[in-house]
């Protein structure tokens, strides 16, 4: 697969004028996400970013049909996220899906919430590729992998940051 950072030459140029981005997530504020604060409670950021990786599974192949097929699926194994900006009622949320990078059995992904161009929150990811009747990780099948690899890689800026 390619890298996040390739520099081999003529066929990874090749690959990024052919390669798309992860779709948006687009959702609107629910009223049972408004806390006592009068705004959109920190669980549902969450929940907004997992609808987003969700989509990102269906994307590549790792659906509903796959996952009941294979007995695989994605594990988030690590997560952060920052709060950057308080969401209303109402407000419609746009999340914009980066691949970072991928392994034979790991996704890196960076998710950036908006509300117009606004980011009000991020959130970054691990994700492991595990066989749940097997109980482990397993590699990508090679749908999945050619999947990946069509791809476009981006490191937001802020990707990787430590807490502290």
């Amino acid at each position: 697969m390619a890298g996040p950072e390739s520099t081999a030459g003529s066929d990874d140029e090749a690959l990024a004028s052919t390669a798309r981005r992860l779709p948006d997530y687009v959702t609107e504020v629910a009223p049972e996400w408004i806390d006592y604060n009068g705004h959109m409670s920190e669980a549902f950021y969450v929940l907004v970013f997992g609808f987003t990786t969700d989509q990102v599974m269906d994307t590549l192949g790792l659906d509903e049909s796959y996952r009941e097929a294979t007995g695989c699926s994605l594990y988030t194994v690590e997560a952060h996220i920052r709060y950057l900006s308080e969401v209303s009622l109402g407000s419609t949320l746009t999340v914009r899906a980066h691949l970072v990078s991928a392994g034979a059995k790991k996704l890196h992904l960076a998710y950036e919430m908006r509300v117009d161009e606004t980011v009000v929150a991020t959130e970054e990811i691990m994700a492991l590729h595990v066989d749940q009747r097997r109980g482990g990780t397993a590699e990508f099948p090679v749908e999945v992998a050619q999947a990946l690899d069509a791809v476009s890689r981006h490191t937001p800026e802020w990707s990787g940051r430590r807490i502290g």
